[in-house]
This record gives C-alpha cells, structure tokens and sequence, in this order.
C-alpha cells in the first residue's frame, strides 16, 4: 500500500505511516496490532520468508516444466497404429491439419505464456534485492499481470482432458493423457504457488535507479 506523492517524489508506503495492512482483507491498522479484527488473519508488515518460497515454488516449477515439454501429452491409439505427441509436437500436428487458431492458443497458453511467467516472477524476485529500473508501480502492475494469466496456462490440460473423455471408441480409437500431462499441471500450479507467496510490499522497499537519480 502506497499514498502517492506529485512530481517525481516517492510516495509514503504503510510502513512510513505508522500502518500496516492485511492481505486476505485489505483492512489497514496500527502497525503493532497483531491480529486483523475483521477476519482474524496475522498482520505482519513484511513477510521476510516471502522470497524463499516464491524460489522454492519457482524451481519446482521449473524442474517439472521441462519433461513436460519432452515427455508425450497426448497418446492416441487406433486399430492400426499408436502415436504420442507432445505440446509443440501437437500443435505442429494441428497447422498440418489447418487448424491454426488452436495450435496458436495452444503454443501461447503451454509455452509462451509459462516461460513469460518464470521470467517475470524470477525478475520481479531479483528486483527485491537488488532494486531495478523499473518503477515500483510498474513492478507491482507486472505482479498483477502474472497472477491473471497465471489461470491460462492450463488450457492444454484442459484440451486433454476433454478429447480424453470424448475420444473413446472402445478398440476403434482413443485417446489418453500423456505423462506430461502430470508435469505440466504440476508447473503450473508451482507457478501459481510461487506467485501467490509474493509479498509485493516488498517492491515498496526497494529504491529503483529512477528514483535515485530525480
């Protein structure tokens, strides 16, 4: 929480008040209370183990994203002939096949917008310590960013899941999740984890170049 000043002034962080607030509610109150009185949740004014978990989440979810993209995701069995496909395997399947638009939803969902995710998160981490260029607000609307799209990346499971449970003709054809289905959930929700674990008030403490330089 930040009440913004005019010009090229930083503004005045809860801390700087006298205030601190609570993150399931929002409600602000005086820095020693220890307990919110609206939902009961521990008011702490920073969470100093913030930036080990969010490394913590952010390397499991690295770890399992990479057999996720070399291990099959989609296993598709026929009378005749059995095939597996991967993420970018399948959805250079789908161009061959002229479905662009999903093998393009695809592509962004399961690797563009992950990779865009560990990218940012790691970024915004490293920032903490070592302030950045980029303005606090800013930092804080990035965080914003990746927690929306975070939900997105799922959208390949999703694809699975439903061609599993429509795709079954008994001995004729069907298909079946991959072990890189497991995987790729699991990044995502490592992910997720880690950027839920981000205390963002901690952008509020670090002096960026901009500001140092005004």
């Amino acid at each position: 929480m930040e009440i913004t000043g005019t010009g090229s002034e930083r503004g005045v962080t809860a801390r700087d008040a006298g205030l601190v607030a609570c993150r399931r509610c929002g409600r602000v109150w005086p820095m020693r209370t220890e307990r919110c009185g609206r939902c009961g949740s521990h008011l702490q004014s920073r969470d100093t183990g913030s930036l080990g978990r969010v490394w913590a989440f952010w390397l499991a979810g690295l770890i399992c994203y990479v057999p996720a993209n070399l291990n099959p995701m989609l296993i598709t069995q026929t009378l005749l002939s059995s095939s597996k496909s991967t993420i970018v395997g399948g959805a250079v399947d789908l161009i061959h096949h002229g479905a662009i638009g999903v093998a393009i939803i695809i592509l962004v969902a399961s690797v563009l917008i992950p990779v865009g995710k560990f990218m940012a998160i790691a970024y915004l981490a490293v920032s903490v310590r070592r302030g950045s260029s980029i303005s606090s607000a800013r930092r804080h609307h990035l965080f914003e960013v990746v927690e929306f799209i975070g939900r997105w990346s799922m959208v390949d499971v999703f694809v699975v899941a439903i061609l599993s449970s429509l795709v079954q003709l008994s001995v004729v054809a069907s298909i079946h999740p991959g072990s890189a289905a497991l995987t790729f959930a699991l990044s995502v929700i490592f992910t997720m984890l880690s950027a839920q674990a981000f205390d963002t008030r901690l952008f509020w403490d670090t002096k960026d170049a901009r500001n140092e330089t005004t």
